[in-house]
């Protein structure tokens, strides 16, 4: 089932505050909602503007262009590196495991669990 964009960033929370050493506040403005790990950001939420109800993730560079190719809601990430980074809005194909999965290999990402795994 497809998400809309409320319950996108309410996916997207709820990921993200199930996994470890998380925190999150508003650092930067009242309308982004900011999560990190270890102090590295790894997820933003988008607030207050009904028009862009978006989360922002890290990504592979690679597999951040093939979802923006697949998936029309996805755009280079705001307000970080755009080749890093994605933004993802309700559409086709935006489901909660689909959110899930990206913070999730966001945080490892960020974190470098992906590293260590690799070792």
């Amino acid at each position: 089932m497809t998400l809309s964009g409320d319950m996108l960033q309410q996916t997207a929370r709820d990921a993200a505050a199930a996994l470890g050493e998380v925190s999150n506040g508003r650092p930067f403005t009242p309308h982004l909602d900011v999560w990190k790990v270890r102090d590295k950001v790894f997820l933003i939420i988008t607030e207050d503007d009904p028009d862009q109800q978006i989360i922002t993730v890290k990504a592979d560079p690679h597999a951040g262009d093939a979802l923006r190719r697949d998936h029309e809601s996805i755009t280079p990430g705001n307000y970080l590196n755009k080749q890093h980074w994605i933004s993802v809005g309700p559409g086709p194909g935006i489901t909660k495991r689909f959110i899930e999965s990206l913070v999730q290999d966001s945080y490892d990402l960020v974190s470098g669990r992906h590293v260590e795994e690799r070792s």
